[in-house]
């Protein structure tokens, strides 16, 4: 297997995966040529990675990988969740989201988080989940600048800074997308 299909358009996701997959070439949707929206229908993240990775297998019919990653926070009974990318609305921004986010906490102390990924892996004869996940807080303002997502506002248990304020390299070895990377690349190497 010398190529993983990721199926996302989000080249810093892409950027994200090549980094920690290092020793698999990891190529995008734009490299296999699909521009095809994939629309995420399902209620859990298990679905959401199960439903992008069978339609770009059946486009591709290569190996492929596919994540769907959300932000749980706990004073919001779990949410945003499944629906992070689009929790401030579907056209809405990044910024958008972490700042409806900032406002449903106000003043809580309750800060409570975890940011959870789940990866679906397919090739011929396999399909399987991995589950990779890292407990925080959410900071009470945007701190940082690098990074995507709600980074700039989760601070991993055991840090003062956010996914923002830290080096790529130090988030790609402790992220919840690393963890759960991890265990797709022990899987896919044990074979």
């Amino acid at each position: 297997m010398n190529e993983i299909v990721l199926a996302s358009h989000n080249q810093n996701k892409v950027q994200e995966f090549r980094q920690i997959f290092c020793s698999k070439k990891i190529i995008s949707l734009n490299e296999i040529g699909f521009d095809k929206e994939i629309k995420e229908t399902g209620l859990t993240l298990e679905e959401n990675a199960l439903i992008k990775v069978r339609k770009v297998f059946d486009f591709s019919k290569q190996t492929c990988i596919s994540d769907d990653s959300g932000l749980e926070i706990n004073f919001l009974d779990g949410a945003p969740g499944v629906f992070s990318a689009r929790y401030a609305g579907l056209k809405a921004s990044p910024i958008d989201n972490i700042n409806k986010v900032l406002r449903k906490l106000g003043n809580t102390s309750k800060r409570k988080a975890r940011f959870r990924t789940v990866i679906a892996f397919k090739d011929m004869t396999r399909e399987k989940l991995f589950e990779g996940f890292i407990d925080g807080n959410i900071s009470e303002e945007i701190r940082g600048s690098s990074g995507f997502g709600y980074d700039p506002i989760f601070i991993p248990n055991g840090f003062e800074f956010t996914f923002s304020e830290i080096s790529s390299e130090l988030k790609n070895k402790i992220s919840h997308r690393f963890l759960a990377i991890k265990k797709l690349y022990d899987f896919i190497n044990s074979k």
